[in-house]
């Protein structure tokens, strides 16, 4: 992550504090909080019958999402399906300096851009901090 303020630490801190857990990566996507932790974590970090999470939202006052950090740009495809979810996408393509994605239809088209493009941007901060490239929907 690039950029961190006092409200991403508390977060961060308590995720530590509730599930044990260490992780930096965090970020913000259509009103819910995802926490990026390794694969072999997810588990743990959810807890039994998903009480760890259910802890966080009832103290946040947000939906939470624990997903599986990517281990490089091979993994870009499924990290962005993962947080955009139920969305869904028809193509990603990877060039030299953007990721491009191809909406398919105009409804999921607009439900990636969002009213007045908030996704978009909370969309292009994700993959930009993740991945370092720009971010294109088309």
């Amino acid at each position: 992550m690039n950029t961190i303020n006092m409200q991403d630490i508390r977060h961060l801190n308590l995720f530590n504090q509730i599930t044990k857990i260490h992780t930096r990566f965090y970020a913000q996507y259509n009103g819910a909080i995802i926490f990026c932790i390794p694969q072999e974590f997810v588990m743990k970090a959810v807890g039994r019958e998903g009480e760890n999470i259910k802890r966080l939202r009832e103290i946040l006052g947000k939906k939470i999402r624990i997903i599986q950090m990517p281990r490089g740009l091979q993994d870009a495809r499924g990290f962005i399906q993962t947080i955009i979810k139920p969305v869904i996408f028809k193509d990603l393509e990877i060039r030299a300096n953007e990721i491009v994605i191809t909406a398919g239809n105009m409804q999921n088209k607009a439900a990636l851009i969002g009213r007045n493009k908030v996704r978009l941007v909370e969309l292009q901060k994700i993959v930009k901090d993740f991945f370092g490239k720009d971010l294109k929907i088309l």
